[in-house]
């Protein structure tokens, strides 16, 4: 039988603990600050960033947004995101991706100042994760499926884990947090020969791949635990994720289902980031 792992359940609970946290940590130090950048009018972002925005208030982490419209050139957002580098009110710095065509995401990126790096994104964040260096900043995404992973109770050593996906914002980081939790890790991608028979093999798989359904049920070997970081829409609209939930439900022990699944964690990970980053640690 199939155990649905609620994430937006385990979110909330996450989130009151932050609240309590936060709440301390004003009372002996500066009040902690996320700016958020949105360069353009994608939908998508829009959303996001206004679901960001409701998260901070939710505990108590102050937000500053900051729209540039999609004509901004490259020399106005990296001006703007120096600007917030060095700004003391603001402890974190997150720009929403996707930027517009034309612009350079990873300069962009460059200026986010380490220790502001709420996202986990820059190549020190990334390394120290590499090396299994605990003050890392963890890609919220991969941060939250661990989460998720902890909530089964299930011992990861030893575990075949497969993530299908190789993105720097999820499938890279997903699988160094595989490895650093002692699971034998492959990292598969849109090159990868047998597939289909990879994924088989797995006890835990991480599907991050952007393909609505895309795993189905000869891809899941009998009660392993799925996660499905997708968010896409099938050929009626319909919100989904990568995996084909009602294909693959009755032959997994645990899964997430989309959307109330991954999605609400990588916002409630990203409030974790921020303390994290105000502090220091």
């Amino acid at each position: 039988m199939t155990n649905i792992i609620d994430g937006k359940a385990l979110s909330g609970e996450i989130r009151k603990e932050l609240k309590e946290k936060i709440s301390a940590y004003h009372k002996e130090h500066k009040s902690i600050g996320l700016a958020v950048v949105l360069v353009g009018e994608d939908p998508a972002s829009r959303i996001y960033v206004k679901n960001k925005i409701k998260a901070c208030e939710e505990v108590g982490i102050r937000s500053f947004s900051y729209e540039l419209p999609a004509t901004a050139s490259q020399k106005q957002v990296e001006e703007l995101v120096g600007s917030l580098a060095v700004d003391d009110s603001v402890t974190g710095i997150l720009v929403q991706l996707p930027l517009p065509k034309g612009l350079d995401a990873d300069k962009v990126l460059s200026l986010i100042p380490t220790r502001k790096d709420v996202d986990g994104f820059s190549a020190e964040n990334m390394g120290k994760l590499a090396m299994n260096d605990p003050s890392a900043i963890v890609a919220c995404t991969p941060h939250g499926v661990m989460k998720m992973l902890e909530k089964t109770g299930v011992d990861l050593t030893g575990k075949n884990a497969v993530v299908i996906g190789r993105s720097n914002i999820v499938g890279k980081p997903m699988a160094m947090l595989l490895t650093n939790a002692n699971a034998t890790v492959t990292l598969c991608h849109s090159r990868t020969r047998n597939l289909k028979e990879i994924c088989a093999q797995a006890d835990i798989l991480v599907a991050a791949i952007g393909k609505p359904k895309f795993v189905k049920a000869d891809m899941v070997k009998e009660g392993a635990i799925v996660i499905d970081v997708g968010m896409d829409r099938d050929e009626n609209g319909k919100l989904c994720g990568d995996v084909d939930f009602e294909a693959v439900k009755e032959k997994t022990s645990f899964l997430t289902p989309v959307p109330g699944g991954v999605g609400p964690m990588t916002i409630t990970m990203l409030m974790y980031n921020t303390f994290l980053a105000a502090k220091g640690e």
